[in-house]
Parts: C-alpha cells; structure tokens; sequence
C-alpha cells in the first residue's frame, strides 16, 4: 500500500540562489511552520524542465523523498516560472500553486499595481504578519536588498527596493579597472587603511547606514515602532551591525510559502 502524501514542497526561485523547503503536512497549518529540511541551489540563466526535474531528484535526496502532497512555487525570474511548474508538476498529485495573481494571500496590498509585487515580497510579509504580528518590518538581503512594511492594520503597505550588498561590491570592481572583487565582511575599523578594507568599509557599513536610516525614515513614516525581521543570504552578517534590534529567520520566505499552500487548501 502506497504512503499517504504528508508533506509540502516550497520552492523560492531567486535571481542568484534558488531555495527549496520540506514541510510536514500537520505543520503547515501551523501559524508557524518551520521547514523540516532546506537545499539551496544555483538560479542559472536558462535551464530545461528536464533539467529542473533532474535537479529535484538530487534535490529531494537531500530533504528526503516522503509522498508530496503538494507543491507551492515563488519565482522573481519571469522566463524560469513555467520550466518550475512543468517540473514541479511530475512530482505531486495536485498541480503547483504558483505565487502571483490568482492565489489568495489573505492580505490587503496597499499598492498602486498589487500585480508588481514580487512572489518573493508576499511570501515574506505572509510570514512575517503571522509569526510577529502588524506592524511589521522586513528586509530581505538578497541580489536586491527589499524592505516589505506591513501597517498596524496588517496590510502590506509597500516598501523600498535598492541593490545588494554583493551587487554593490561588483558593481565596484566591474567599474573601476583598478578596484579588485573583495570578501564581503566587515573590516576592523570604519575608516580603511587598504583599498581592500576602504572598500569593504564602503560596502558593509555603507549598507549598515543605509538599512538603518530607512529604519529610521519608515518607522517615523508608520508612527509607531515595529519588529524589524532580517532574511536572505546576508541577514547573519548584517544583523549585528544595526543599531535597531533585528531578528534573523533566514527560512521566513520558505514559512511564508508554506503558509499560502495552506490558505489556499482551504480556500
């Protein structure tokens, strides 16, 4: 007899690291829901169904091949959305749930165009507004640094979205012929006494200020202090750095994806 289906697949499609997190079924109804296990892959360019298929199976060797009952997937890279869903289709009985247009967020979106909001962007305010509550705050510090504002009324509100911390430092050394790719850590001390320290100065503690004096700007914006939530590949690096207090959940775009699959279950 074949096992009863009791887990989800969630699937973030970013513009440099894709994503992938296995939630049991019970937790997904959870307000919650934590990934049991996650695997981060390279986002190519151009890649094929079958190519995609042939990385879930390594994939799933890594998260565990348990029966899916479902698939839920959030893709910022508009020409590998549908590569996904074919591949994503093989792989569970009910067909993917796609993040976009159509999927019920349970969340007003207070923006001139709801359709321009990233996937990424709901799935990250649907965790956040779950697990902390509105007001909310999160930056997402990805390719792209997005900050999602979530209003005392638990709508999302809008945000701020400016370049990474890593897109910022090639964008230095792809510029300027005499500036060299640098590791992105914070160096000793502010003011640099090397190119390598400037530069690392310029970029990490450039995009402490920054994050910090958006804070600054969208706290006195909403009239009212909120939770600040850090996420994506940087969070751990930036957090200790800010002046305002952050919480760091790096899986929050994966809880927010489990969430969706649920709500939309229901509805």
């Amino acid at each position: 007899m074949s096992e009863t289906p009791c887990h989800i697949l969630t699937v973030d499609v970013g513009n440099t690291t894709t994503r992938l997190g296995l939630f049991a079924l019970a937790d997904s109804a959870d307000k919650t829901p934590r990934p049991l296990r996650t695997c981060d892959l390279t986002t190519p360019p151009r890649i094929t169904a079958d190519e995609v298929r042939i990385q879930l199976i390594q994939a799933r060797a890594v998260l565990g091949d348990a029966p899916l009952a479902g698939t839920i997937l959030s893709c910022v890279v508009p020409a590998l959305t549908d590569t996904w869903r074919r591949a994503l289709a093989d792989i569970a009985p009910a067909r993917p749930l796609v993040v976009g247009p159509g999927l019920k967020s349970g969340m007003r979106l207070s923006y001139d165009n709801p359709s321009e909001v990233g996937p990424d962007r709901i799935a990250d305010a649907v965790a956040a507004r779950a697990i902390w509550g509105a007001p909310a705050i999160i930056v997402d510090l990805g390719t792209t640094t997005n900050v999602e504002v979530i209003d005392q009324t638990g709508a999302f509100a809008g945000g701020i979205i400016a370049p990474g911390i890593a897109l910022g430092a090639r964008a230095l050394a792809e510029a300027a012929a005499r500036l060299p790719q640098i590791e992105l850590r914070a160096p000793r001390r502010l003011i640099g006494t090397s190119t390598r320290s400037a530069m690392q100065s310029g970029v990490v503690f450039g995009e402490v200020a920054r994050i910090d004096g958006l804070l600054d700007g969208i706290v006195t914006e909403l009239g009212c202090p909120a939770p600040v939530i850090l996420t994506g590949g940087d969070a751990a690096r930036i957090a200790p750095l800010l002046r305002h207090e952050a919480t760091v959940d790096t899986d929050l775009t994966l809880r927010g994806l489990a969430l969706l699959w649920q709500r939309n279950q229901r509805a």
